[in-house]
């Protein structure tokens, strides 16, 4: 279930959040997350322990990290990745996105955590599967694996053309009926449920993934959105993940 923390302005997953794991979908009232200190300061008013931050370099790709650095820095900062897994404690996993569809992964059996960030190419390169296949490459195991997906743009307001419609039918065309519709000539994609259907179909329980009701276009008052402020004055928000030791 996906809950919000008024006082602080944050979505949570009870699937995920418990007194050993800890991970929030931010909103825009902590401000542009493009600026560190923006993430800096809502862990400090929040009292979360960490000894190091991850932030990514997200290029809509499919490039993963294991996280397993001992250097001494309290941020660290991975090129060209859209996602990470760690087993690390106090080790915050972050993304930014606005209208990407943030998505974070738990196995409280191995204890390995990740998060990733899962745009049009990103989805239709299979992102998500990656993060289930590499977190059991290091010991998770597929019935233990808890994922939440967070506030992304919604199947009520992602037109897409004719050229991205192609390229998602070639791949998905057993999931065309539930993942695209028409509307007034237009046709939209439902990338939330896109990735859902990706993770039930690698195996995930459908009872251990949690995903948002919400459309970051639509809500304008708890969200950024690229496609509605446009390029000059959008904002992003962050999602992040940590083990406590």
């Amino acid at each position: 279930m996906i809950n919000y923390d008024s006082g602080l302005n944050i979505f949570s997953s009870t699937l995920i959040n418990d007194r050993k794991y800890l991970a929030d979908f931010a909103t825009r009232a902590q401000g542009d997350a493009r600026q560190i200190a923006r993430i800096l300061e809502f862990i400090k008013t929040s009292n979360i322990p960490y000894q190091k931050i991850v932030t990514l370099g997200q290029i809509h790709s499919t490039n993963i990290a294991f996280f397993d650095s001992k250097l001494q820095m309290n941020i660290e900062h991975l090129d060209d990745t859209d996602g990470v897994i760690t087993k690390m404690s106090n080790v915050i996993l972050t993304v930014i996105t606005a209208d990407c569809a943030p998505i974070i992964f738990v196995d409280k059996k191995s204890g390995i955590i990740g998060i990733s960030h899962q745009g049009w190419r990103g989805s239709l390169k299979k992102l998500a599967v990656k993060m289930v296949e590499l977190m059991l490459k290091h010991g998770a195991e597929k019935a233990s694996i808890k994922v939440a997906i967070g506030p992304s743009i919604g199947s009520c307001c992602y037109s897409i053309d004719d050229d991205r419609y192609y390229s998602f039918l070639e791949e998905f065309d057993g999931y065309s009926a539930k993942i695209f519709h028409m509307h007034a000539g237009v046709r939209y994609l439902n990338l939330m449920l896109l990735n859902y259907l990706l993770l039930v179909n690698a195996g995930l329980k459908k009872e251990n993934i949690d995903f948002f009701p919400f459309c970051t276009r639509c809500d304008k008052k708890r969200f950024f959105s690229f496609r509605r402020d446009k390029k000059s004055e959008y904002g992003e928000m962050f999602s992040f993940v940590t083990k406590l030791s």
